[in-house]
Formats: structure tokens, sequence, C-alpha cells
């Protein structure tokens, strides 16, 4: 645990040095906010009007959270950097080394994207001040379980790409997978919530990566439940599994398929 631990802390202090970026990158999630602000400020006559169980005030602030959680991952990036990993025969330097490849490629992502992270939440949480004037009425305890489920929902988001991008052991180019994935993500779960889609569909999406890894931590944020809370840390931990062992599946299969081609 203690080499994880070094690379997310070498990655960590790498990025450090690239704080300029980030705040390059936050002009693009600023101007991803003032879009949907004002398309919010169209949609709703006013701000008591509720639309599929969610006032205007709800709206912002859900995409500003799912916002942050998507931009922040860099998931084109990572999934590109997994496949051409696998492309490049690079994977191959990873075989003997005293980590696991997937170990390696999580401590790292997560290393990379903590300080994003960190830095887009306090932004974002400005910017919805400014433009909404407060913060969803949330206790301390409610706070920190959120901060638990946003860090789990990007867990999950950090190994299903990684699957996604280690597919290149079996096809030519992961990225049109990574497209379909990423539009699914932005359109049923980080620009709308599952309530505004169709009854016959929300029991799929509910069981879906769109309810772990967007929708449950912003639903949680802009209308807090125990019980719905619950539900959400039980789903974001079975997925959390399920999606580790999947992309150790995949990885196993690829490396064994090197290993018989002589690659």
């Amino acid at each position: 645990m203690r080499k994880y631990f070094y690379i997310f802390k070498t990655e960590l202090m790498t990025n450090l040095n690239y704080v300029f970026n980030i705040l390059v990158g936050f002009i693009g999630y600023l101007i991803h906010i003032l879009i949907f602000f004002y398309l919010w400020n169209y949609m709703y006559n006013d701000s008591s009007q509720i639309i599929n169980g969610y006032s205007k005030f709800q709206m912002v602030w859900y995409v500003i959270i799912t916002e942050i959680l998507w931009i922040t991952l860099g998931g084109r990036g990572f999934c590109r950097k997994v496949n051409e990993d696998v492309k490049s025969g690079n994977i191959t330097y990873n075989l003997n080394k005293p980590y696991s490849y997937i170990g390696y490629l999580f401590s790292s992502k997560l290393g990379e994207i903590s300080l994003k992270l960190v830095f887009y939440f306090i932004g974002g949480l400005l910017l919805g001040i400014l433009f909404l004037h407060k913060l969803p009425s949330l206790t301390l305890i409610q706070v920190v379980l959120i901060i638990i489920s946003s860090l789990l929902a990007t867990c999950i988001n950090i190994f299903l790409i990684m699957f996604i991008g280690l597919f290149a052991f079996f096809v030519e180019d992961t990225n049109p997978f990574y497209w379909v994935y990423s539009k699914i993500i932005l359109i049923f779960g980080t620009l709308f919530p599952i309530e505004y889609f169709p009854k016959v569909l929300r029991p799929l999406l509910n069981f879906s990566p769109i309810y772990v890894v967007s929708y449950g931590p912003a639903k949680m944020f802009v209308n807090f439940n125990y019980l719905e809370f619950c539900k959400i840390i039980l789903a974001q931990i079975i997925y959390i599994v399920i999606t580790y062992l999947l992309c150790l599946l995949v990885y196993k299969k690829g490396v064994k398929r090197l290993n018989v081609n002589g690659g």
C-alpha cells in the first residue's frame, strides 16, 4: 500500500508545478456554468417554479457539482494514455515491476486530479454563491458524507475509463468507446438529473454508472436524504469492486494474449 501512496504523492507534487494549467482549465469550466446558468434562467419563470422535482436553485447547483466531477477527471487524456501504453508496448515495462499496473494507473490518476478537484470544488462553490447568493442547507456531517460520495464517484470513473482503455488489448482504437461513454454520462447524468427522463428509463439509469458517478453526489448536494445516501454509497461500493475486478480481468487476459503472441 505504501508504494501506491508514494505514486499518488509523487503525481500530486508534480502537479503542484502546473497550477497555472488548472487555472486556465477553470476558465472552460466557468464558461460551461455560465451557459447553463442562463439556460436554466430562461427555462424557469421564477425561483419558486418546480420542474420534475427541481427548482432553478437546485438545477444550477446540480450542474455545478456534476461538471466538477466530470471535467476534473480529464477522461479523454487518461483513456488515450492507457490505449497508447498498450499499443506502444510501454505496458510491458510494468509487468515485472513490484506493483500492479492497475494500482499504478489508479494511484497516478488520483494524484494527478486531487489538486484540481479541491480547486474546482472551491471555485465552483464560489461561483454558485455568486450566481445564486446562497448554498444549499447542509449540516457539517452531510457535507462530509457528500465529499466521501464524490471521492467514490471519482474512483469509479477512473476504473471505468481504465477499463475502456485496456480494451486496446483487443481492438485497434478505444476512443470510440470512450466517446460513447462520455456522451452517455454527459446527457443522462451531468446536464440533467435522472428525474428529467421518462419513467420507463429511470430504473435502468438507477442501475447504470450514471447513478454512482454523477447523479448520486449531486442529488445529495441539492436535496440530502439519509436513506437515499445509504443507497448511493452501497451502490458505489458495489461498483468499485465490480469495476476493479473488470479492469483486472481485462488486464490479465490482455497480458496473457501478449505472452502467447510473444509480445
